[in-house]
């Protein structure tokens, strides 16, 4: 299931539209009847390579039709004994989530991995075979480009905002908050945590101190818990779904299934009691079951969870790489088409912070410097094989950042740009270094002079504080983090390895070598 702008449940699949045709698309409007039959439909002339996660650690990559791929993809989504319709209105919203998220593990050599974090891939059955091949070559479009999409196990009776889940996401006006009565709420679930077990999650998700009670702090408007008070940490607060993630990954996914839950405490063990399962984004798998159950048709399911998207194939679209790239300063910069006239504006920050940059660094200013701002964040995600809450990459030499709008709306476009910068000055020095050292450098020139706030002040910095001498993140802590709380956990950390080997070598040079 999908889950961040993602992350989904999926084989890690690289995708290389190769061809493909329009004829028509259906536009999916809530209340308008749309014919069942989804027709036509586009050459599948496409092939994906997925990581499957082996017991080592290691991916093993397969290339894969797009159509098997998909067939396997709502083996392991879909809900047991799902009717036809529901598993066509899956098998669309697989299929537009697998195109727009193509080269997601770009880093790793595939496009997409098998896990949660991108779609849980299984063997393929007859009924789910079917399914690809009745609505082979359809996605759900947006401006006639793959629509960015989510779908969830059990939306708990209530859909959720992609915001809510991911901070400083874009909350499209197809993926709406509001009551979903096919759901009815299922399935039920509670769990029960001692505190010690609390501990230990959130200790391995960076948290430091003793953890002597958990509350929850605030709610949102669909009545999901947004925030809960962590007494005797450091940081002292923490989201629903980061505590969810915590837990998931070190206790298991099946205690706390959502982030609709209530929270009582006996002695040291806390109940959860609560309903739903996944982050209740996009289209309800148990909701569309049931509508399918009553005779309602794909079209008209995806209608409903996903509101004015049409049901159509991907024509060939002009490289959005392409965009207009003016010189100046020796800096150039592609903007989307409605940043377009920020351009030389934009060109003059960079060169500014490039300059005093490398004086910082005792490094020459580089002839030519290449800024690319994406026009959505899967198109960032798909050109750096990262987190669109990661902010910035360097990729072959160019700088590539998410749309200037999602970086102005978490007050951290200066930043970005700084960091990129400092990712490409100190590249060379620091290449084969870990990955602590590599981003810890990025962060903390980007402001030397910054001491890593709380969230609780209500700043727009992403950072969180560290311990005192804080263990210094693993690789992955950084490339793959599971949300922007985890990233700003590890960055935290990663910054204060850093200034502390800085203060002991002196040299930039010098630290982790």
């Amino acid at each position: 299931m999908t889950a961040r702008p993602a992350r989904l449940g999926v084989a890690c699949v690289a995708v290389a539209l190769l061809a493909a045709a329009g004829e028509g698309a259906a536009r999916l409007t809530a209340g308008a009847p749309v014919a069942a039959r989804l027709t036509p439909r586009a050459p599948a002339d496409v092939e994906l390579r997925v990581g499957f996660l082996q017991a080592s650690g290691r991916y093993r990559v397969e290339r894969l039709p797009l159509e098997t791929y998909v067939a396997r993809v709502v083996a392991g989504e879909a809900a047991r004994e799902s009717p036809p319709a529901a598993l066509e209105a899956l098998a669309i919203t697989v299929r537009t989530y697998a195109l727009a998220n193509r080269g997601r593990h770009r880093a790793d050599g595939f496009d997409l991995c098998d896990q949660t974090h991108c779609q849980v891939v299984r063997t393929a059955t007859p009924e789910t075979g079917r399914a690809a091949e009745a609505t082979a070559g359809r996605v759900l479009l947006d401006r006639g480009e793959p629509a960015s999409i989510y779908y969830t196990a059990s939306c708990g009776g209530h859909t959720e905002v992609p915001s809510a889940v991911w901070p400083g996401a874009e909350d499209p006006s197809y993926l709406p908050s509001r009551k979903d009565e096919a759901c009815q709420g299922l399935p039920a679930w509670s769990a029960e945590l001692t505190l010690g077990q609390l501990q230990g999650a959130l200790a391995r998700a960076g948290f430091r101190g003793r953890l002597r009670d958990v509350r929850i702090r605030d709610r949102d408007a669909s009545g999901r818990v947004a925030r809960l008070r962590l007494d005797g940490l450091a940081p002292d607060a923490i989201s629903g779904q980061d505590l969810r993630v915590a837990v998931g990954e070190t206790l298991g996914w099946r205690l706390i299934k959502s982030t609709a839950f209530t929270l009582a405490r006996r002695g040291r063990t806390y109940r959860f009691s609560g309903h739903g399962s996944g982050h209740g984004v996009g289209l309800c798998v148990i909701g569309s079951t049931r509508l399918a159950a009553d005779g309602v048709s794909p079209a008209q399911i995806l209608a409903r969870y996903f509101p004015g998207l049409a049901i159509g194939a991907v024509a060939p679209q002009a490289s959005r790489a392409d965009l207009q790239v003016v010189p100046s300063q020796g800096v150039r910069v592609s903007l989307p088409d409605d940043d377009a006239g920020e351009r030389e504006a934009v060109a003059a920050l960079v060169a500014r912070a490039r300059d005093e940059l490398a004086r910082q660094l005792g490094v020459p200013v580089p002839p030519s410097v290449i800024v690319r701002f994406h026009p959505t964040t899967a198109s960032y995600e798909q050109a750096t094989g990262r987190a669109w809450f990661t902010g910035g990459a360097v990729v072959r030499g160019e700088l590539h950042l998410p749309p200037p709008e999602v970086l102005r709306a978490r007050g951290v476009l200066d930043r970005a740009i700084r960091q990129d910068l400092v990712r490409l000055l100190t590249g060379r020095a620091l290449a084969g270094r870990p990955l602590w050292v590599r981003e810890g450098a990025a962060v903390y020139f980007a402001d030397p002079a910054a001491a890593p706030p709380t969230p609780a002040t209500g700043t727009t910095s992403p950072f969180v504080r560290p311990p005192a001498r804080p263990s210094c993140p693993a690789d992955g802590e950084l490339a793959q983090p599971v949300s922007i709380g985890a990233l700003s956990t590890a960055w935290a950390r990663a910054r204060a390895c850093f200034a502390r080997e800085l203060e002991r070598t002196r040299d930039w040079r010098e630290v982790g070598d």
